[in-house]
């Protein structure tokens, strides 16, 4: 196994060492809604989306509501997101060796009950902190199996040609529902109270559900199924490091996602402090961000956008936004610049996702993109509490100048790290090849 999956697969568009080879058209902005059992998916995913951003938005401002700091809201983040640090390896493992579509079942169910139960406990004003903790670090060990799970079968569902597509829409879909969920959560919050957004999130999860169970199976095109051996986990390590166009985003990824993408912690503080405002002001910053990258996701989805350079830029423009969102002195210029960064958000995020799925070989793909998941969301156990103590400290403005600086620096150590691997390319196997710019 460790000797057959050693051989880097990449795709028409992606080069040993992560350079764009081609560019072009993906066949449309909706290419991938062609296929039936993306559209069902999709129909599910959105509405469970809007239900996960009501939720985010309530979480966030439950825990500002039980008197805690700064600092604690990233504590309470961290502790949603440790689990797939720690577990997220082994969340990939499971995806490879499990039936994909019965896993997101499972993983669905047990989240709407997490949901449910919070919500229960709000409602019934016995809610304390380290329930709300609890709830977090449960919500995390779901999703460090989902998420990998999640993301492969998008491509057992329309395969590798419209992979690009279809990873960019789910990137769109996702920040609609930023737009949507953020503002019924304000309204909710506001006039009922955040109980109710926890127990529509769990009512969310029958949309996912049911558009699983009735996805056309003899359509889909499941990846070989893996067999249970020893050190399979380091086997998907070390592809990974030995593969360039999957090592270098990884290695982007874990410096913005640790820095950049504590957008949870800080527009809430932010809205709070800096512009002394309500849930309704949260809300309004997260949905600007949505708003932003839906405009953005639906330009990128017309074209088959991959590899390292095409990232580097990319992170460069959303370190440039951010620092212009922290010095906005008004609140309009303040969200237009929020919309600006969203759109640089999905483009970095489905441009970096879709180059390590297309190099990935389909037997190490949920080892692939778990690590992916660990670089994106498992790394915010350690940036929430440091973005959370850093805007505590010097203001609420400093969370986003330090997520500004994190995507620059993530820009230039991709620049450095592509240009030594096209100088010095090597195959997974340790022998060279050629190397396309």
């Amino acid at each position: 196994m460790a000797a057959a999956a050693a051989r880097p697969v990449t795709s028409p568009s992606v080069t040993p060492a992560g350079s764009a080879r081609t560019s072009g058209r993906s066949g449309g902005t909706f290419a991938a809604l062609r296929v039936p059992n993306y559209r069902r998916f999709m129909t599910g995913q959105i509405i469970s989306m809007c239900g996960t951003w009501m939720q985010t938005i309530a979480l966030g401002w439950l825990v500002l509501s039980l008197g805690a700091s700064g600092t604690i809201l990233g504590i309470v983040t961290a502790a949603q997101f440790l689990p797939i640090l720690v577990l997220g390896a082994y969340g990939g493992l499971v995806a490879d060796r499990a039936n994909t579509r019965a896993l997101l079942i499972t993983t669905a169910s047990l989240q709407a009950t997490l949901a449910a139960v919070l919500g229960v406990l709000v409602i019934t004003h016995v809610v304390t902190l380290w329930m709300v903790v609890a709830f977090a670090a449960l919500l995390g060990l779901t999703q460090a199996a989902d998420n990998p799970a999640r993301q492969s079968f998008v491509q057992e569902m329309v395969g590798p040609e419209t992979l690009p597509n279809a990873v960019t829409l789910n990137s769109v879909t996702m920040n609609a529902a930023r737009v949507v969920g953020p503002a019924i959560a304000g309204l909710l919050i506001t006039l009922i109270g955040t109980g109710t957004c926890f127990l529509l999130n769990a009512l969310s999860f029958a949309a996912v559900i049911v558009a699983l169970i009735r996805l056309d199976r003899a359509e889909l095109r499941p990846k070989p199924r893996l067999t249970k051996a020893p050190g399979q986990i380091r086997d998907g390590l070390r592809y990974a490091v030995r593969t360039p166009s999957i090592r270098i985003p990884l290695t982007m990824m874990v410096i913005i996602g640790t820095l950049a993408y504590e957008f949870q912690v800080t527009l809430p503080l932010i809205a709070r402090q800096a512009f002394h405002g309500t849930a309704a002001t949260y809300s309004l910053l997260t949905g600007a961000m949505g708003a932003g990258a839906v405009i953005g996701g639906l330009l990128v989805a017309r074209r088959r956008l991959t590899g390292v350079r095409s990232l580097v830029v990319i992170a460069a423009v959303f370190g440039v936004l951010i620092l212009a969102a922290a010095a906005a002195p008004s609140l309009p210029l303040l969200v237009a610049a929020l919309v600006l960064t969203g759109a640089a958000s999905v483009a970095f995020i489905s441009t970096g996702n879709a180059t390590v799925q297309l190099s990935s070989d389909p037997r190490m793909r949920g080892r692939v993109m778990a690590l992916w998941s660990v670089a994106f969301l498992g790394t915010t156990p350690v940036g929430g509490p440091v973005a959370g103590a850093v805007a505590q400290a010097l203001g609420a403005r400093a969370g986003l100048v330090l997520a500004g600086v994190a995507a620059l620096v993530a820009a230039l150590i991709g620049l450095a790290s592509r240009r030594q691997a096209a100088a010095h390319p090597v195959t997974a196997a340790g022998r060279p090849t050629p190397v396309s710019s």
